[in-house]
């Protein structure tokens, strides 16, 4: 019997889980002939999320919770997920009911149709900000043309993964991710489905803005060294231009051509701003070094507290 996981991280969802589950449940009651698993990651949640999960695995036997020690972050959170999963393919999703439930068995169609990954794109999104609507095209548009990768703008972290893209993910070993990216960058034929997002149900969105900010610049310097390259050249440049700006300031100065400056404002001048791009280099090449430095302390990607699940086979 072909065996599915689902898998769910959840952060400070209590009042959305009691309308997922029973969503759910009725869409795979449909497909009989599938053994269905639901992997709940709580990261770390503040609420009651976890007793309501608990709860539902004491009802539930194909309901599997990973308690996570504190909050790592929902791209860590779905590592742990797509770790913990055993089915012959996984499918992550989000628990604020954006991510319809009723689209599940059309990834599984396209799925035993030879599609390794199949990808969500949110066609539209109601009630979402105009801000990151830009922002997402923006960013998408930036990490298509300097990483190399096949990002399409308005994909979502609702995707279904065959057995062997998760165990090729889970020889990734990098901390700073972004668990789509990485995906991505795993490559094997994808195929892609559109959909329209619901307004989040209950709740405050997790991914505050300055979240969103910082995955992008992780994921940029990530994927990518074109900003070290554009700092080296852009280096180069001012180099150039100051050295052909000092040579016309020496020129006025010794054939006593006639201009509004002092041969030591300029200086100055240019040497301040040639003090503003080595920051900005140092800056660039600082994101980097932190990079280098969270990867060779080698801690834990994340810490499970408890596993709870009340398994009635020996799968588990």
């Amino acid at each position: 019997m072909t065996h599915i996981t689902i898998v769910i991280p959840v952060y400070n969802e209590e009042q959305n889980i009691p309308t997922l589950y029973p969503r759910l449940k009725e869409v795979v009651s449909k497909h009989p002939d599938i053994q269905w698993e639901f992997l709940f990651v709580n990261d770390g949640s503040a609420d009651g999320s976890y007793a309501v999960l608990k709860s539902l695995a004491r009802q539930d036997n194909n309901v599997m919770v990973l308690d996570l020690s504190r909050n790592f972050g929902k791209e860590v959170a779905l590592t742990a997920g797509v770790h913990g999963a055993h089915g012959d393919a996984v499918i992550c999703m989000d628990a604020d009911l954006q991510h319809p439930p009723e689209l599940i068995p059309k990834l599984v169609e396209l799925w035993r149709q030879g599609s390794e990954v199949v990808v969500t794109i949110r066609r539209t999104s109601e009630k979402q900000p105009l801000l990151r609507k830009i922002g997402s095209h923006l960013f998408y548009w930036i990490m298509g043309k300097i990483s190399g990768l096949d990002m399409v703008s308005g994909t979502t972290d609702f995707r279904l993964f065959d057995r062997k893209v998760v165990e090729a993910f889970c020889r990734v070993t990098e901390r700073e991710r972004m668990f789509r990216g990485i995906m991505d960058w795993l490559g094997f034929r994808r195929t892609y489905i559109e959909f329209d997002a619901a307004a989040r149900n209950e709740g405050q969105a997790s991914y505050t803005y300055r979240k969103l900010i910082r995955l992008a610049v992780n994921s940029i310097t990530s994927f990518s060294l074109l900003p070290l390259r554009i700092t080296g050249y852009l280096g180069l440049l001012i180099t150039t231009l100051s050295g052909l700006l000092l040579l016309w300031m020496f020129a006025s100065y010794l054939f006593n051509w006639s201009y509004n400056y002092t041969p030591l404002a300029m200086v100055v001048v240019v040497n301040t701003f040639l003090i503003g791009i080595v920051l900005i280099a140092l800056g660039l090449v600082a994101l980097y070094i932190g990079n280098i430095h969270i990867e060779v302390t080698n801690r834990p990607l994340y810490i499970v507290r408890e596993t709870v699940y009340f398994p009635d086979d020996a799968l588990r």
